[in-house]
């Protein structure tokens, strides 16, 4: 028969293998390279900062409840954005009590020049608005807690 593989011959892959296995690869490469970003942003300066002041900010712990959870950004999202100069950001945070999204706004003068953060506020799924941190002052070098 023509169809009949004879031994020693090159075996062909069946069309849907082929596509099966494209399709499966290639979700795994969008899988990696999303997680890779996530990371990058997570290790970023200007997220570090706006963890640390969350975390030590006792009316965003109080309205959340223990335990902290920290989200993944959309990175579809439009309002989540970091360029050589300035970044700003839409993380979602949950807790025990409630969830919200972090808004953080940071800058730098120069590509090589350390992150600082403008402003940091926290609004929850109902709405409320718990600004976590501002900077203040005309240079920028006044830094003031809420």
């Amino acid at each position: 028969m023509m169809w009949q593989k004879y031994p020693g011959s090159r075996q062909s892959i069946p069309l849907g293998i082929k596509v099966l296995f494209g399709g499966v690869f290639g979700a795994g490469g969008f899988a990696l390279v999303y997680y890779l970003i996530q990371k990058l942003h997570s290790r970023g300066l200007y997220y570090k900062l706006a963890m640390e002041q969350l975390q030590s900010h006792p009316e965003a712990q109080e309205a959340l409840g223990p335990p902290l959870n920290i989200h993944y950004l959309k990175l579809t999202d439009r309002e989540n954005f970091v360029d050589i100069a300035d970044a700003k950001l839409k993380i979602p945070v949950s807790g025990s009590k409630s969830e919200g999204l972090l808004y953080v706004r940071s800058s730098r003068g120069g590509p090589f020049q350390r992150w600082h953060l403008d402003e940091v506020f926290l609004e929850l799924k109902d709405g409320q608005q718990i600004p976590v941190f501002k900077l203040s002052g005309e240079n920028g070098d006044e830094v003031k807690k809420q």
